[in-house]
């Protein structure tokens, strides 16, 4: 007998799970099986079109690591994806560890098809572009995307939590999603002529992306793998990157002869844009808390950068960086290193105070990983215009920052990391360690300015 499975959309991973639980429950083989989905994808020339009743199903086991990489299979376009998945099921009920044979020809397809799907979906946080059209209750954005796989569903949540207080829908071929402020809902595909072409704000988005683009740092290579030719059309500052990446070397050698007077020009007319938008940062909540952005200062010339944790209850008063306890600290210690802090790019990861509140003080509270990735922007900012040959991560809130991941301080310390965007970065331990440190305080303030020396002869060693 032929079991014909319909399947309500083409990521009803739910539908899958239960029919694929119920026929390998009956060891049902898998070439007994056709997968539908409503409207047409998948299935057999010779199937029943109808849905066939399925065995009783039976709970059984299986591996952990199986349920989320089914959940990112599913959303894959490959219409085999069914199949392969309860193939790989029925295995497990017989063979619980087939998962963990790296070289299996099933197991890597079903890898490499979930990585395409993880990477699909970064596209899609990454590459969305909304633009604001007027309706009748009001201004609202909309976006066109074009996804590969079946991810529109998967990502709304992200959408939801990062443009909450915005009215927003977003257009893609095989459905749409639309937010209101209160309530995510669903509608039909659409095609690019749907969504606006473009709106006032990219004149100015251009112009900005314009004076950063850095043609000594191009690489071609990387930035199409990164950014494929087929989501230019969706973003607005990728209408100048023909002509940027066509005038790059003759840009570069203008900027190799003016190397002396950069700060004159592009460079400081970008960073007072920079900061002067961060003035008005709502990326996170904290801008809620703290008393106003505290942005990075220092010569935008400098070969040394220096990233700490976030603003102190002082920096958060005065609207500076490293002013306070720890500030001072810093500054002593850079003193005995012999590094001129006035040479030297100085911020945080994280622009505004978290803080609670006891009785009339603000106690310092750690930034979590949320509203460390919120604040990335503007760090990149800062370091892609600054181009230090030397950034340093002063805790590991700073060093997470820098990587993008989590790292441990023991792990990292003591030597240069190669970074993707050129120079390096250290790794040490924040001044405000060596505040609230009780047990060898002398040593771990000498071990902190060892770290600084260190810094400089690496410095010295790259002029």
């Amino acid at each position: 007998m032929l079991h014909s499975v319909r399947l309500s959309a083409p990521d009803d991973f739910e539908g899958w799970r239960d029919s694929a639980r119920a026929l390998a429950s009956s060891r049902v083989p898998p070439e007994k099986v056709s997968w539908r989905v409503a409207g047409g994808e998948g299935g057999d020339l010779f199937a029943s079109p109808e849905a066939t009743p399925l065995p009783p199903a039976r709970s059984f086991p299986v591996p952990k690591a199986f349920l989320p990489l089914a959940e990112s299979v599913i959303l894959h376009s490959d219409p085999e994806r069914f199949a392969l998945l309860y193939a790989l099921l029925l295995r497990l009920r017989e063979s619980p560890g087939a998962m963990g044979d790296a070289a299996d020809p099933l197991v890597q397809r079903l890898e490499r098809m979930a990585k395409a799907v993880r990477r699909d979906i970064h596209k899609m946080h990454a590459f969305v572009r909304f633009r604001e059209v007027e309706a009748p209750e009001g201004s609202r954005f909309v976006a066109w995307f074009e996804p590969e796989h079946h991810i529109v569903r998967a990502t709304a949540g992200f959408f939801v939590r990062r443009f909450a207080a915005m009215r927003w829908s977003i257009l893609t071929p095989e459905l749409s999603i639309h937010w209101d402020g209160e309530t995510l809902a669903e509608g039909p595909g659409a095609t690019r002529s749907d969504a606006p072409a473009g709106d006032p704000v990219e004149a100015v988005w251009k112009t900005y992306y314009a004076s950063i683009f850095n043609p000594a740092r191009l690489k071609v290579g990387a930035m199409l793998k990164e950014m494929p030719r087929r989501y230019w059309k969706n973003m607005p500052e990728t209408a100048l990157v023909g002509e940027l990446v066509a005038g790059a070397q003759a840009r570069e050698a203008r900027m190799v002869e003016a190397s002396g007077a950069r700060i004159g020009g592009n460079t400081r007319a970008a960073w007072d844009s920079i900061r002067s938008e961060a003035m008005g940062c709502t990326r996170c909540h904290l801008y809620k808390c703290g008393t106003q952005t505290v942005f990075g200062e220092g010569p935008l010339d400098a070969r040394i950068l220096f990233v700490g944790e976030q603003p102190g209850d002082q920096e958060d008063l005065a609207g500076r960086p490293f002013v306070g306890p720890a500030g001072q600290l810093l500054d002593r210690a850079l003193g005995e290193a012999g590094i001129d802090r006035s040479a030297a790019y100085v911020t945080n990861a994280v622009k505004h105070f978290k803080f609670e509140r006891r009785g009339k003080r603000r106690i310092h509270s750690k930034p979590d990983s949320g509203e460390i990735d919120a604040c990335r922007w503007w760090i990149d900012q800062e370091r892609q215009l600054i181009r230090p040959p030397v950034t340093v991560a002063l805790g590991a809130t700073a060093a997470r920052s820098i990587f993008g991941k989590a790292v441990t301080i023991s792990a990292m310390r003591g030597r240069a990391h190669a970074l993707p965007e050129g120079g390096e970065a250290w790794v040490t331990v924040h001044p405000s360690f060596l505040l609230r440190v009780r047990d060898d305080k002398e040593a771990e303030y000498q071990r902190f300015v060892g770290d600084l020396v260190r810094v400089k002869q690496r410095l010295a060693d790259l002029a």
